[in-house]
């Protein structure tokens, strides 16, 4: 049993919801066992060539339609800005070659509205209301929320009222992660790769980076599990601390974690609580940087739908938080192996949706595609922390 499972409540299980959605194109991530023995190590290119095991993931960026661009426009309303800060609205078409959306934050179209996308926090929390019922003929209600189970709070309020979900979990109705990586051998329009960053295989520099750790950090509580393994890390290792809760970003980052990350051969990349599929930009924040994320969130096998096994570091991998520091300060002294978790990268891009303009865009898009259903999500609360 490795050491995050001290921090994790048991029995968490992945439930199937019908998305109503058409197959989308999808994107595999390889996924290759690690190997712990020499007899191992020595049939991985065997076991390669006999079948690799592939894992899919639906692509949040894929254009094709799928249904009649003639007479199929939707006009998607935006019911309150996200935790009340006012973004412009996109053009869906000029960024994401979306078509047939028109997007209001403009209360008055509520009767036209196809479909009102709804963020959780605000109507949680009473700073806001539901549109008033009922709703007009053939009208969805979209429940988006990018927070953690932990963190959404008076779920039991909505049941029964929303047709479709929008979160970071796979098997929401509209599946949008924090990001997600592109084979670059994947090859479809400029569009996608104009939003993807590529990732470069390690080089001796790459291997040879100055520091060694670093977590940014600014929602700092005692009660987390990150702070309670961060405290014990730090006596065996150093831990160079940025954010709110540490040192301020220094200014030749320009403010920019994924500089100054990349400077540092490994991340701290700690959820605030562990749930199924939240992983959030933390991890997409070392990838970029080319730091070797260690990952405290879900299960090891959740973090490899969406990553190569080698590409992280989870804490179950140890029993002991000593083992883990011992294992990132033989990596630091042994280059061929650091390398083991690093030459992946030269395979694939990475791709983090824009806040919130993405969201939208990708929401309108599913609208036009369920334009015949009505049926509401019931167990909501049930679902969500499943």
């Amino acid at each position: 049993m490795g050491i995050g499972a001290h921090w994790r409540a048991a029995g968490r299980s992945t439930i199937t919801r019908g998305s109503g959605l058409s197959q989308q194109e999808i994107f595999g991530v390889l996924v290759l066992k690690r190997t712990c023995s020499s007899v191992c190590v020595a049939s991985v290119g065997f076991l390669f060539l006999l079948g690799v095991c592939l894992l899919y993931l639906p692509d949040p960026l894929t254009l094709e339609p799928l249904v009649s661009e003639e007479n199929s426009g939707a006009t998607l309303l935006i019911w309150t800005h996200p935790f009340g800060r006012y973004r412009k609205l996109p053009d869906c078409f000029a960024l994401y070659q979306i078509g047939g959306c028109t997007l209001t934050d403009d209360g008055r179209a509520y009767p036209q509205a196809d479909a009102v996308i709804i963020h959780h926090r605000e109507v949680a929390s009473g700073t806001a209301d539901l549109p008033q019922e009922p709703r007009p003929r053939a009208q969805k209600w979209i429940w988006m929320n990018y927070e953690s189970p932990a963190h959404t709070p008076r779920l039991w309020r909505f049941e029964d009222v929303f047709n479709l979900t929008m979160t970071y979990r796979t098997d929401s109705d509209i599946f949008l992660p924090y990001g997600y990586l592109r084979p670059r051998e994947h090859r479809t329009n400029g569009l996608q790769n104009r939003f993807a960053h590529p990732l470069r295989a390690p080089s001796r520099l790459h291997l040879l980076r100055p520091r060694l750790l670093a977590w940014v950090i600014s929602n700092w509580s005692e009660s987390h599990a990150r702070v309670a393994l961060y405290y014990q890390l730090r006596r065996y290792i150093q831990v160079d601390v940025f954010g709110r809760a540490g040192r301020p970003l220094p200014e030749d980052s320009g403010g920019s974690v994924v500089r100054l990350v990349g400077r540092y051969q490994f991340y701290l990349a700690l959820e605030n609580s562990q749930h199924t599929d939240y992983i959030t930009e933390k991890l997409w924040n070392a990838v970029r940087a080319g730091a070797i994320p260690v990952v405290l969130g879900p299960s090891r096998q959740n973090y490899e739908r969406f990553l190569p096994p080698e590409a992280f570091i989870h804490v179950d991998d140890f029993p002991t938080v000593r083992g883990l520091a011992r294992y990132l300060l033989m990596l630091r002294r042994n280059p061929a192996r650091l390398r083991q978790h690093l030459d992946w990268r030269g395979s694939y891009s990475v791709h983090q949706p824009t806040f919130w303009a993405e969201h939208y865009c990708t929401a309108c898009r599913a609208v036009r595609r369920n334009r015949g259903r009505t049926d509401v999500v019931e167990d909501l609360t049930r679902w969500f922390h499943s």
